[in-house]
């Protein structure tokens, strides 16, 4: 068994050395198939990605629903062969890649001393959002290792290439989020990923409960840091990644946890409206449901 898992870890490790090699053009081609193909195939992220939209998105029509789902998935497909690539690019490549500078690198140079919230959803490329947020200055980022060795070891040293901390999801992370923010740091946040535990608080999401991360509103609590929410939208051709941003207000700092959260919820769906076909609809976002709301995700729920 384990002679078999470092035969699959080495496998990995080439697959990747691989597609970092390849011209992004090529590169995001390729992942573009590699999603079309899941599209159309009978899988579990396709039929995640069929209910999430019918749910989010019931007065669009079913051809632009499946039209939306099928550039999703080839999306997604390019976010997973361009990881690599970014992985192993130098921070001056990165800074090219950016059609132009982010907003806020101005907002950080105006206000020394004051953190930075930087949250990204999975929505067009975060892994270049994140890689190229720490070019501009110390960041620390939540992290979930990755169960292969080889992809663990590779991301580490690229995120810590370009000066980033990584955070581990656990008690530890919140100490080391903690200490960045009090030296005015970058802090790097995924404000759509469901939390495990007790820690969240469901709040609408596209006018559906979704179970929300209380996680920003903890470490904003009595603070007048800065919050941008954003994402790194994937220019067609290899041509690089243009920014949307909205700056937050203290909304999402809120001390009652459930209007934070939709506020947190809020501003990622005004990001996701903007460009719903590089979203990552393959998540299960509404799930775990609050109690007295059905699993969405159930055999037989529309699709």
């Amino acid at each position: 068994m384990a002679r078999r898992r470092h035969l699959r870890d080495r496998l990995i490790g080439v697959g990747l050395r691989l597609l970092a090699r390849l011209p992004l053009r090529v590169n995001h081609a390729l992942g573009g198939a590699v999603g079309a193909l899941v599209w159309y195939l009978p899988t579990r992220a396709a039929r995640i990605t069929r209910i999430n939209l019918a749910l989010c998105f019931p007065e669009k029509d079913p051809a632009w629903r499946r039209r939306v789902g099928r550039r999703s998935l080839m999306a997604m497909g390019r976010a997973l062969t361009e990881s690599p690539w970014l992985w192993q690019s130098p921070p001056e490549s990165l800074e090219t890649l950016a059609v132009q500078p982010p907003q806020y690198a101005r907002l950080r140079e105006r206000s020394a001393g004051r953190a930075l919230f930087l949250c990204a959803p999975h929505l067009g490329s975060w892994e270049f959002a994140g890689l190229h947020a720490a070019c501009h200055g110390p960041m620390a980022t939540l992290y979930s290792p990755f169960k292969t060795p080889e992809v663990d070891r590779w991301v580490r040293e690229a995120r810590a290439s370009t000066g980033a901390e990584l955070a581990p999801a656990d008690r530890s992370g919140l100490r080391i989020l903690q200490q960045a923010r009090d030296r005015g740091e970058i802090i790097g946040i995924l404000p759509d990923q469901s939390p495990k535990g007790a820690s969240g608080q469901h709040a609408s999401f596209f006018g559906r409960p979704a179970l929300t991360m209380t996680l920003l509103p903890r470490l904003l609590r009595g603070r007048a840091d800065h919050v941008v929410f954003l994402f790194a939208e994937r220019l067609p051709g290899g041509r690089g990644y243009r920014y949307h941003e909205v700056v937050a207000g203290p909304e999402v700092a809120d001390r009652d946890f459930a209007r934070a959260a939709a506020a947190i919820n809020l501003h990622v769906e005004t990001l996701v409206r903007r460009c719903p076909e590089q979203y990552n609809w393959a998540y299960k976002r509404f799930n775990p449901p609050p109690e007295g709301w059905p699993d969405p995700y159930r055999r037989g729920a529309p699709e």
